[in-house]
């Protein structure tokens, strides 16, 4: 697995579960090491991300499978931010764009 340290990851698991998380490092080309891993779940006004491991430390490290893995890519910017503000609290501003007329 050719991964980016420290960069933020969305994993669909073989549960067909899929989480928005940060990889730390793979170890062995087997374990994904992640942290502050979310899981994306349907709620009223759609999609929302939730905690994954309850009574975990949220800021600790955990490790997936390789073998659990059935996609990864890197998340898309506008989930990203989302996952940072539900993870750290900060809130990143929105994109400017320009209007032409």
């Amino acid at each position: 697995m050719n991964l980016t340290n420290n960069e933020i990851y969305s994993i669909k698991l073989t549960s067909g579960e899929e989480l928005v998380t940060k990889v730390l490092r793979v170890e062995d080309n087997e374990v994904v090491v992640i942290q502050s891993p979310l899981s994306v779940a349907p709620g009223p006004q759609g999609f929302g991300l939730v905690t994954s491991l309850y009574t975990a430390d949220p800021k600790s490290e955990a490790r997936i499978n390789s073998t659990g893995i059935t996609i990864m890519a890197p998340t898309e910017a506008t989930i990203r931010a989302k996952y940072i503000e539900a993870t750290t609290g900060i809130k990143l501003p929105a994109e400017k764009k320009i209007i032409l007329g």
